[in-house]
């Protein structure tokens, strides 16, 4: 199994981050992706990554991060992009959910870093909150080279055009609800070529951790919801899911 979208470098993990790690590891999860959200913590990343076997590394500005973010760091980014050679620029994107965040600024770092992919032809780790709509418009301006939109909760609609786009969709947590109708239904619909696991570690817990601390650990159970909500093997949606996070990220 592949995590497609795990911060295993998160503060909540300082503590056992070796033990979480293990835990995944043995539960069958064999790669583990970790976005930076902050060019401060890109070391912090690179050293998480290099210490913990099967994980690899995305360094972007997270959206929720850019007004602490300096105008010198989309150059910083570059910087790593150059030298590091990641599986992915991200996390990056747009947020329009969290009071506080200026959207002109978000559009700047999102648009910047968008460019910078370009440039170093690499896919894009996404974060769309409330934001589908303005984040697509972005993309078919610059196009780059896919990607994940990452804990996907768009309309059918919109899941098409990131497809038309060669994006995959992140599905975790999120679609192991019984209330979440509408991600749950888009889960058993999509294309499973369409679809990757992620578990957004230590947010987004599933249902059954009652708002718990969220861990890679968890990847297994659930990737059996999605099968149960497709009607499928488990086996053949751990196959599918894993083929393609690494046609999308052929860095892995």
């Amino acid at each position: 199994m592949i995590d497609t979208h795990c911060h295993l470098d998160a503060a909540e993990f300082d503590a056992d981050r070796a033990a979480v790690h293990a835990q995944a590891t043995a539960a069958g999860v064999r790669s583990i992706v970790v976005p930076a959200v902050s060019v401060d913590g890109f070391a912090k990343t690179r050293a998480v990554v290099a210490s913990h076997g099967g994980c690899v590394a995305a360094y972007g500005i997270h959206p929720m991060y850019v007004m602490q973010a300096g105008d010198e760091d989309l150059a910083i980014l570059a910087d790593w992009l150059a030298i590091e050679r990641p599986v992915a620029v991200g996390e990056i994107g747009l947020d329009h959910y969290v009071a506080g965040l200026d959207p002109a600024r978000q559009l700047v770092f999102y648009t910047g870093q968008l460019k910078l992919a370009r440039q170093f032809d690499l896919p894009v780790l996404l974060h769309v909150r409330r934001a589908v709509d303005p984040v697509l418009r972005e993309l078919r301006r610059l196009r780059v080279c896919g990607g994940i939109a990452h804990a996907f909760n768009g309309s059918r609609q919109q899941a098409d055009e990131f497809i038309k786009l060669g994006f995959k969709l992140g599905f975790g947590g999120a679609m192991t609800y019984a209330g979440s109708s509408r991600i749950r239904g888009l889960a058993a619909d999509l294309p499973l070529s369409a679809i990757v696991l992620e578990t957004d570690a230590p947010d987004i817990p599933p249902a059954w951790l009652d708002r718990g601390r969220n861990t890679p650990g968890e990847l297994p159970a659930i990737a059996r919801c999605l099968a149960e909500l497709r009607g499928l093997p488990v086996a053949e949606v751990i196959a599918a899911t894993s083929e393609n996070a690494r046609a999308v990220l052929p860095g892995m």
